[in-house]
């Protein structure tokens, strides 16, 4: 406790009088005052938002290493990870202190950042020119320091990247210590001269999509102190949920692959010990390991002491939607201070689909978390839902108020493979069957879904005669009998009807890029701050598959897998993808299950027929109302039905994703 704050409390202690009692409280209160109030807290107090009151053209630009206390290469040494730093020249030399944006990336020198794949470039003396992204453009100019971490085993950083787990995280949480006077720095990669961030008030926000989001999801499950926001921007959650769905294969291959991918040279040269502790930990059996349980940050969610800001394209079928649910999820459960941003795009930045907006509330947020401006950005709509393309809706909690679990169940109907969706149990004895086609995909089975087809079964609602909200994550439990040893199944859910939404099964996933460029902040000869505009890439359907799920039938009874006796009924629970939908009035919703997905799971070892008992089928669905919502959409008589039609439109079918976080 400060010297003046123990002395007003000892002198409280002596008082008798309570007139006497209350002058003090007033006394505490400015001595309080007084000796609490920090610059930023001043600051805060008069601004609403930072200005571009610095100059960008004469920042300071140095690169420093970071000691991650690891030694991942087994060199001998601990690993320094590095550090590419451009901050304000103005505040250093007032010997005023700034906070700090960082984006912790893989991909700086491999792959490229953003829509037009920048990577980082140096001058002669080793310090950044371009830093990808408008990040620093924009914030340094208003008082920021922008950083730019290269994470362990790749660009210029030691070490061996781990794929998530502690290498990773650490290269960047010994950063945020390092801001705060917790880790060492070095103005070399191998020297002895060490480098202090005396310019840092240790304020730090961390940001990125994809790989970039993920770890800052991973440092913030740390707890690290300093740590104040995170903007995960389609980051991953759970690395077993990037790899498998309830031990159903996604891609084919595993984190070994990946690190590989994105390893530096030296590091390639180095880390042969991790690249096997990455193949053995991670079975393509889809069976849950310790290198997982390492990976699960939704599970550290109670540590997280940083606000977060969500970002997600909910048609993103590179990083699925269910990461982002249940890390939503996880941190609602722990209190986290949070925000929200959905849109219907696949892997896409924010940027790049609703770049003034997105640019304004970034703005907003990290005054607010870093700076400490009362710019009323935590009192805003928690949610913010792209219903059509750049048309968007608002939400003051996610999901909102008046959001219950509903259970729908599938019926028989007259044709085989095609049934109902109601809220009463089927009758017994009541199944479909279909056979497991690889060929396949979900797109396929949405087209035909009310006509009968070997490879799945389909169970559609009436027409709704008023609008029906899902939102957030659903689940849909079977019970199925394979004739083979080994079976997949996929669950998707349908609205069936005509609209306008975005491609996210295009090559842009849901944008179009052009060729003119806007200017978000200032710019160099070597780091321009415009960008070539985008737009949305729109496609008229007839049907939309907006949440899906997998599992691989062995893993029935949890995290490992077993061989299958045919003629066996066994029951799984699959987990379909967090998603916010709103199927209208005159359109219908359908539960499809099936086998394979195309393109989107790898196929089992064996070609099963499959028989649902439908008495123990079930789909759990968030509807805004709940299920007396569906009650009340599925009675009486629609004023217009979407038509039936012979060969419906929708999007491509999904096309092989590359089993990069990052990259299209």
């Amino acid at each position: 406790m400060p010297i003046a704050a123990r002395s007003i409390r000892t002198r409280f202690r002596s008082l008798r009088s309570p007139a006497r009692a209350r002058l003090l409280v007033v006394a505490v209160a400015a001595a309080l005052t007084a000796v609490f109030l920090t610059p930023l807290g001043a600051q805060a107090a008069r601004a609403k938002e930072s200005r571009p009151v610095y100059s960008y053209a004469n920042a300071i630009r140095e690169s420093v290493w970071v000691d991650t206390g690891l030694d991942e290469d087994r060199d001998g040494r601990t690993d320094r990870v590095a550090v590419d730093i451009v901050r304000p020249r103005e505040p250093a030399a007032q010997g005023r202190r700034v906070p700090v944006i960082m984006d912790a990336s893989p991909y700086y020198s491999c792959c490229g950042r953003g829509n037009e794949s920048q990577l980082k470039t140096y001058d002669a003396q080793g310090d950044v020119v371009q830093m990808p992204l408008f990040y620093d453009n924009y914030f340094v100019p208003r008082g920021y320091a922008f950083i730019g971490v290269d994470l362990a085993g790749t660009n210029r950083s030691d070490g061996c990247v781990d794929i998530g787990g502690p290498s990773d995280v650490a290269s960047a949480k010994a950063v945020v210590d390092w801001l705060n006077g917790r880790a060492r720095g070095y103005t070399t990669r191998t020297g002895t001269q060490r480098a202090a961030a005396s310019w840092s008030n240790g304020r730090t926000g961390m940001i990125g999509k994809s790989w970039d989001g993920t770890i800052a999801n991973g440092v913030a499950a740390t707890g690290v102190e300093g740590l104040k926001t995170i903007v995960p921007i389609s980051s991953i959650s759970s690395w077993y949920d990037y790899y498998f769905a309830k031990g159903a294969p996604l891609y084919d291959s595993g984190p070994d692959w990946l690190s590989n991918y994105v390893e530096s040279p030296q590091a390639q040269a180095h880390c042969a010990a991790v690249q096997q502790e990455l193949v053995d930990g991670a079975p393509r059996t889809g069976d849950w390991t310790p290198l997982w349980s390492g990976r699960d940050y939704a599970a550290e969610a109670g540590k997280v002491r940083a606000s977060v800001f969500v970002v997600h394209g909910m048609q993103d079928l590179n990083v699925r939607t269910k990461n982002f649910g249940q890390w939503w999820d996880a941190l609602a459960a722990h209190g986290v201070e949070r925000k929200i941003w959905l849109s219907q795009t696949g892997h896409v930045d924010p940027f790049d689909y609703r770049r003034a907006d997105w640019v304004a509330t970034l703005h907003q947020w990290f005054d607010h978390y870093l700076l400490g401006y009362d710019n009323g950005i935590e009192r805003q709509p928690m949610a913010d839902v792209e219903r059509h393309p750049d048309q968007w809706s608002t939400d003051r909690s996610w999901p909102p108020a008046g959001t219950r679990d509903a259970v729908l169940r599938p019926l028989p109907g007259a044709a085989p493979g095609v049934g109902g969706l109601g809220t009463t149990a089927a009758p017994a004895g009541a199944s479909e069957t279909f056979t497991d086609d690889p060929a396949v995909d979900e797109t396929g089975w949405a087209a035909a879904v009310d006509r009968p087809t070997a490879e799945k079964a389909g169970f559609l609602s009436k027409p709704l005669t008023q609008d029906l909200r899902l939102s957030g994550s659903s689940r849909v439990t079977v019970t199925a009998t394979p004739t083979t040893t080994s079976a997949h199944l996929s669950a998707v859910l349908v609205d069936l009807g005509p609209d306008t939404i975005r491609d996210y099964a295009g090559a842009g996933e849901g944008i179009l890029t052009g060729t003119d460029r806007t200017c978000w902040g200032d710019s160099t000869a070597g780091d321009s701050a415009c960008y070539k505009v985008t737009s949305a890439a729109k496609k008229a359907v007839d049907y939309t598959v907006f949440s899906r799920g997998w599992a691989d039938l062995g893993h029935y009874a949890g995290g490992t897998g077993r061989p299958l006796t045919p003629g066996t009924p066994y029951t799984i629970t699959l987990d379909l993808h967090a998603t916010d939908h709103v199927v209208p009035a005159g359109h219908r919703l359908a539960l499809i299950v099936a086998g394979t997905d195309r393109d989107l799971i790898d196929p089992p070892a064996s070609r099963p027929t499959l028989t649902l008992d439908l008495t123990r089928t079930a789909a759990n669905l968030p509807l805004v109302g709940g299920v007396r919502a569906f009650v009340k959409a599925t009675s009486g008589t629609p004023a217009r039905v979407a038509p039936a039609l012979s060969h419906p439109a929708g999007v491509a079918g999904p096309r092989p994703a590359p089993p990069v976080p990052g990259e299209r």
